[in-house]
C-alpha cells in the first residue's frame, strides 16, 4: 500500500480517524485504495461526498502533500461543502489544497503560465453581462442589420457559440440540430463569432468557455507546462464525472498523465445535463480510456426507503447505456409510491394540495415537500391551485408561470382587445416587433392609447419611417387576428402562433420552444371563460400573489422561507432531497417529453430524469398524470412508459372519483379505470375522502372559486 503513495518528504499528520468504524465497507475500500485510476459509481444518496472528503484526509496521513491533490467540483456550492467538511475531518482549514470548480482552477492555472497563453496573467474575465455588452459591439461594428429583421438576439448566438465549444461541434452542424431556422444566415453568425473571438483577445479578456478551452490548448501545445502541472498532482479527485464535457474529459486526462493517480466519481444513472454538452460516454467509457482502471461502486443508499429505490431501480433497469448497478436501502421499510391518475391537469393540482396538507397535518414540514416537473409549463395547473389555497411556495428552475416575459408579452395583448388606452400594453406590444425600439414604440403607444378601442387605433393612419412601419405592420396583423377570435382561448392561440410572434421568440431566446409550450398551456388555461375580462382578472390577481400564507407568515419567510413548499424542474433538483416528492404530469409526451420519443438516446436521458425524481424522496413518492388535458378540445392522455416500467406490486394506485366536467355530458367519454394494485382514495368535488390505511379524512374545499364562477 505505502508504495502507491509518492511523498514522505514531510511528516504524515496523525488525524486520530477510525476509518473502518465511520465508513461502511464500500466506502472504506475507495478511501484506503492504492493508486492509479479509480472509477467509483456513486447511487444516489450513497454518501459520496463523505466517500471523497474521506479520501483527501487518508491520503494526508498517508504521506501526501495537500499542495499536491487537486480536487474538482462543478458548483461553487458543492466545493465549498468539500472544503467545510475536509476542514472538519482535519481540525484545521487545508491550506494549499488545490480545490474548486473547473473554471475557477482553470483560472488559476491561466494566471500562473499567462506568458504562454498570449492573454497574459492580468487578463479580465467577462461575465454575461459583460460578454453580451462585447457582442453587441462586434455586431454593431459588422453593420449587421438586427432591425429590420429577425437576427438571434446575444443570448441566443452565444449560446450557440457555448453549446458548440464546449461539445467540440462546428457551429454549423449545432445550427442545424438546435437552430434551423438561423441556418440562412451561418455566414453572418460565424462573422460575429470570429468577430467577437478576436476582440476577446485584443481586450486580453475571456468568457467562462474560453477559460476551458485556453486551458486545454496550453495543456496540449506547451509540454512543458503540461509536465510541470502533472508532476505536481499526485492524485486528482474529480466529483460528478458523469457531468463533464469532452473538454473537461481531457484537461482531466492532461493533468493526470504524470502520476495516473485519478479518482473520478459519479453516477451514470444520473447523467442528464446532454443539453449543456455534458457527455456521457466520458463516464462509461472511462476503463476503456484507463485500462487498468479499478472500479468501485456506492450502492448503499442512506436516503430512501425500500419502497422507493425498488422503483428507482427497477425503471432505471431499462437503460441499455449504462453500468448495472442497483441501490440497496439502509432504512426501515415504508410505503409503496403511489401512482395517482386524474381526470385533468386541475384535479391532478387538487389531489396534490389536498396530499401535501394530509402530509403537513401528520408532522411533515412544508419546506420537506417538493413537487418536480419535467417542463416548466407543467406547473401551470398547480401554481394557479396553491395561490387559491394560499400556500407559500418558492419556484426553482426559472419564475413563476405568471411572470415569465411571453406571458406578459400574450397578457398585454389581450389587455388592449379589452382597454385600448392602456399605454403600458401598447408599448409592451409594440417593442417585440423588428424596427421598434423603446422611443419610438412610446410614441405610437401615446396616439394609439388616445383611442376608444384597439380596434379603432389599428385604422388610424399613422406617419413612421418604412422601419417602423413594418414593425407597426406585426403589431397590427397580430391584434386583428386576435379581435377576429371569439373566445379568450382562441385569442391566446391566435397570439402564439402568429408568424411575427414564433420569429420574435426564435431570435430573442435559446428556450423559443418551451415558451410556446407556456403559451400553449395558457391557452388550454383560457377554455374555462367565455369573457375575457373575467379571464383577464384572474390572471392579474396571479400575477401579483405575494406567495404569502398570511401576515403572521411573512417574517418567517423572510428569514428564511421555511413554510414554503418547493417547485422545482427535475434538473434544478438534482443534488436535493426531501421527505415527500411529488412527480407530476407522469403521462407520455409530457414525461418523456414528446420530442424525445423514436430516438434511444434521448429516451434513455429522459429515463435517468425519472430516475433522478423518483430518488429524491426519503420517505413518501407520487407519481400523478391527467388522464385528459385540454378543455374543449379533450386530448386523451396515456400514463408514461416509466409507470408502465414499474412492475405489478412494487406501487400503488390511487383512484380519483369526482363528477364528469361538463363536456363529458355530451360526449361518450368515462373516465379510464385504472388498477395496478390495492389502495383506492376517493375524490369528490367539492369534498375530498382520503382512506389511507383504513384512516379516513374528510377536507372540505374552499367554498367558490378563486378565478371566479365561469
Amino acid at each position: 500500500m505505502k508504495d502507491f503513495f509518492l511523498s514522505q518528504q514531510q511528516p504524515s499528520p496523525n488525524l486520530h480517524i477510525d476509518y473502518q468504524s465511520e465508513l461502511n465497507d464500500e466506502q472504506y475500500r475507495v478511501v484506503s485504495g492504492g493508486g492509479g485510476p479509480m472509477l467509483v459509481l456513486a447511487g444516489a444518496g450513497s454518501g459520496k461526498t463523505r466517500t471523497i472528503t474521506y479520501r483527501v484526509a487518508w491520503l494526508l496521513e498517508h504521506g501526501t502533500p495537500v499542495e499536491n491533490m487537486l480536487l474538482l467540483t462543478f458548483t461553487n456550492k458543492a466545493a465549498k461543502e468539500m472544503m467545510t467538511r475536509v476542514e472538519g475531518l482535519l481540525r484545521a482549514y487545508p491550506t494549499g489544497l488545490w480545490s474548486g470548480t473547473f473554471h475557477s482552477i482553470a483560472n488559476r492555472m491561466l494566471r500562473m503560465y499567462g506568458a504562454y497563453t498570449g492573454f497574459g496573467s492580468d487578463f479580465s474575465i467577462l461575465d454575461e453581462e459583460d460578454a453580451n455588452d462585447l457582442m453587441k459591439m462586434c455586431i454593431k461594428e459588422l453593420k449587421i442589420d438586427t432591425k429590420g429583421r429577425r437576427f438571434p438576439s446575444v443570448g441566443v448566438l452565444r449560446g450557440l457559440l457555448s453549446y458548440a465549444n464546449n461539445a467540440r461541434r462546428s457551429l454549423q452542424s449545432v445550427l442545424n440540430d438546435r437552430a434551423e431556422h438561423f441556418v440562412g444566415i451561418l455566414h453572418e453568425v460565424t462573422a460575429v463569432a470570429e468577430r467577437y473571438a478576436s476582440a476577446k483577445r485584443m481586450a486580453k479578456a475571456m468568457d467562462f468557455d474560453d477559460l476551458l478551452l485556453e486551458l486545454l490548448k496550453l495543456l496540449q501545445e506547451n509540454e512543458s507546462v503540461r509536465a510541470q502541472l502533472a508532476h505536481r498532482f499526485q492524485f486528482i479527485l474529480v466529483d460528478e464525472f458523469q457531468d463533464t464535457n469532452i473538454i473537461q474529459s481531457d484537461i482531466v486526462d492532461l493533468l493526470s498523465s504524470g502520476h495516473r493517480n485519478l479518482l473520478v466519481v459519479g453516477d451514470d444513472a444520473q447523467s442528464i445535463y446532454s443539453f449543456r454538452a455534458a457527455e456521457i460516454r466520458n463516464i462509461l467509457d472511462f476503463q476503456k480510456r484507463y485500462s487498468d482502471a479499478q472500479s468501485y461502486r456506492l450502492v448503499m443508499n442512506y436516503r430512501s426507503t425500500p419502497e422507493i429505490l425498488a422503483v428507482a431501480n427497477a425503471v432505471i433497469a431499462n437503460n441499455s447505456e449504462q453500468f448495472a448497478k442497483e441501490l440497496v436501502s439502509a432504512k426501515t421499510s415504508g410505503e409503496k409510491p403511489n401512482i395517482v391518475p386524474a381526470n385533468d391537469a386541475r384535479e391532478e393540482a387538487q389531489y396534490v394540495v389536498e396530499q401535501l396538507l394530509k402530509l403537513i397535518d401528520e408532522g411533515i414540514e412544508l419546506q420537506g415537500i417538493a413537487v418536480l416537473f419535467r417542463a416548466a409549463f407543467h406547473s401551470q395547473a398547480l401554481e394557479f391551485e396553491l395561490m387559491k389555497r394560499g400556500i407559500a411556495y418558492e419556484y426553482r428552475g426559472g419564475m413563476k408561470f405568471f411572470e415569465r416575459a411571453h406571458i406578459k408579452d400574450a397578457v398585454a395583448h389581450l389587455r388592449l382587445l379589452r382597454n385600448g388606452h392602456d399605454l403600458v400594453a401598447w408599448a409592451r406590444a409594440l417593442q417585440i416587433q423588428p424596427g421598434l425600439g423603446i422611443t419610438t414604440s412610446q410614441k405610437i403607444a401615446e396616439t394609439m392609447s388616445q383611442y376608444d378601442s384597439a380596434r379603432d387605433a389599428l385604422e388610424a393612419p399613422m406617419k413612421l419611417s418604412p422601419r417602423a412601419q413594418l414593425g407597426f405592420a406585426g403589431t397590427r396583423s397580430i391584434l386583428r387576428m386576435m379581435l377576429a377570435a371569439p373566445l379568450p382561448s382562441e385569442a391566446v392561440r391566435a397570439f402564439a402562433n402568429h408568424e411575427s410572434y414564433r420569429l420574435y421568440l426564435e431570435a430573442e431566446y435559446p428556450n423559443a420552444r418551451e415558451r410556446v409550450e407556456d403559451l400553449d398551456q395558457l391557452a388550454v388555461f383560457a377554455e374555462q371563460y367565455r369573457d375575457l375580462g373575467a379571464f383577464l382578472d384572474a390572471m392579474t390577481l396571479a400575477g401579483d400573489f405575494s406567495g404569502r400564507i398570511d401576515d403572521a407568515d411573512s417574517g418567517q419567510r423572510e428569514e428564511g422561507d421555511r413554510n414554503t413548499l418547493i417547485l422545482s424542474t427535475i434538473h434544478q433538483a438534482k443534488g436535493l432531497e426531501w421527505d415527500a416528492v411529488f412527480v407530476l404530469h407522469c403521462a407520455q409526451g409530457m414525461f418523456p417529453s414528446d420530442r424525445s420519443m423514436g430516438q434511444s438516446r434521448e429516451i434513455e436521458e429522459e429515463r435517468r430524469l425519472f430516475y433522478v425524481a423518483a430518488t429524491r424522496a426519503r420517505s413518501k413518492l407520487y407519481f400523478t398524470y391527467p388522464l385528459t388535458t385540454g378543455y374543449e378540445s379533450v386530448e386523451l392522455r396515456q400514463q408514461s412508459m416509466f409507470l408502465d416500467e414499474i412492475p405489478f406490486g412494487m406501487a400503488e394506485t390511487v383512484r380519483l372519483r369526482r363528477a364528469m366536467p361538463a363536456w363529458s355530458m355530451s360526449s361518450s367519454y368515462s373516465s379510464p379505470t385504472v388498477s395496478r394494485h390495492h389502495q383506492s382514495d376517493e375524490f369528490e368535488e367539492p369534498t375530498i375522502v382520503l382512506d389511507d390505511m383504513g384512516e379516513k379524512m374528510v377536507k372540505k374545499s374552499a367554498p367558490g372559486s378563486f378565478l371566479g364562477d365561469h
